[in-house]
């Protein structure tokens, strides 16, 4: 009689959709996080020495430190989200580690809650929220010159980055009447940019002195930390808005916040944050930032959807396949 296949040892970081979960625990020997504590680098560690697969978040630093101590059945690392600057690519290719992570299933949501802030800062509408939430405030009903926002209707969008969700972005902007600009690494192709009548700006500094919103969508990459450095926050206008749900790290938050207090930019929609979990209180306590806790994916269809994508992944290369959304192999 044939010996049984042993499932992978699969440790998952964080707690995922029961469904996934279910579905991990019926293929694989699957160690889940029951309370959703974030893992310490030791709980990291002991991960990567015992498992044969780890499941990290975004928000688990899968560094050198980390991969250096991993055990010898330790073949892949499957993200559980798109980007992959939470680990040392290559440390894990030198110990002959693929790594993978979940690309398009997040592209509609990320881009909905783009297209909110757009809306929501410009508009003020936390601030108009919390005002007539606040038990010391008696609303004194409506007023020709109270609350009043900017109309986003003709103004000028400025997209960094436009690849899937920066095009999806700018499809919902020119519904609302946005005229669509970007900087790129490379100019997409001209049927895109047709269909989204797109100008594209090979210089991002010309680009930012023009806009009225900026939206952040770029990926963060050695290349694009600070990307909006102190000096090219500078150069947007006095009325412009910035809206990032992309990384935190591609703004120098310091000076964001400065520029905002000081009223030399107009107001700022945030979702991601240089320092997660920490956030710097400039940011948080001015009514012109609008402040969301990381969460431009988190609806439970795109959870599903990321989950299914690592369990296909895991299970492809453990039928010795290439996985489908493979980062890098595991040789080159």
């Amino acid at each position: 009689m044939p010996q049984a296949t042993k499932k992978p040892v699969v440790i998952v970081t964080r707690k995922l959709p029961d469904v996934i979960e279910t579905r991990m625990r019926e293929l694989f020997d699957a160690r889940l996080n029951e309370d959703d504590h974030p893992m310490s680098q030791a709980d990291l560690v002991e991960a990567v020495r015992e498992g044969d697969v780890l499941v990290p978040t975004v928000t688990d630093r899968i560094d050198r430190a980390v991969i250096s101590q991993a055990g010898p059945n330790l073949r892949l690392i499957a993200n559980f989200g798109t980007g992959v600057d939470n680990i040392d690519l290559d440390t894990a290719r030198n110990r002959s580690i693929t790594v993978t992570n979940t690309p398009g299933v997040l592209t509609e949501d990320t881009a909905d809650m783009t297209m909110a802030l757009i809306l929501a800062v410009p508009r003020r509408l936390t601030e108009a929220t919390a005002y007539l939430k606040d038990p010391r405030n008696q609303w004194a009903g409506w007023s020709p010159t109270w609350m009043l926002g900017q109309r986003i209707f003709g103004k000028r969008l400025g997209i960094i980055g436009m690849g899937r969700i920066g095009q999806a972005v700018a499809r919902r902007a020119k519904a609302f009447g946005l005229q669509i600009h970007y900087h790129n690494r490379r100019r997409v192709a001209e049927d895109v940019e047709q269909e989204l009548e797109a100008t594209y700006w090979e210089s991002l500094d010309q680009m930012l002195a023009r806009m009225d919103i900026v939206s952040v969508n770029c990926p963060h990459t050695p290349a694009t930390y600070h990307l909006l450095s102190a000096r090219r926050l500078k150069l947007l206008k006095p009325t412009s808005f910035i809206v990032n749900t992309a990384r935190g790290e591609v703004i120098d938050e310091n000076e964001l916040a400065r520029l905002i207090n000081s009223e030399s930019i107009a107001g700022a929609g945030l979702d991601v944050f240089e320092h997660e979990p920490s956030i710097n209180p400039k940011l948080l306590v001015s009514e012109r930032v609008v402040a969301l806790p990381h969460m431009g994916s988190a609806t439970l269809e795109g959870r599903v959807d990321m989950g299914e994508k690592v369990i296909i992944n895991i299970k492809t290369f453990f039928d010795g396949h290439a996985p489908p959304d493979r980062v890098h192999p595991a040789m080159f």
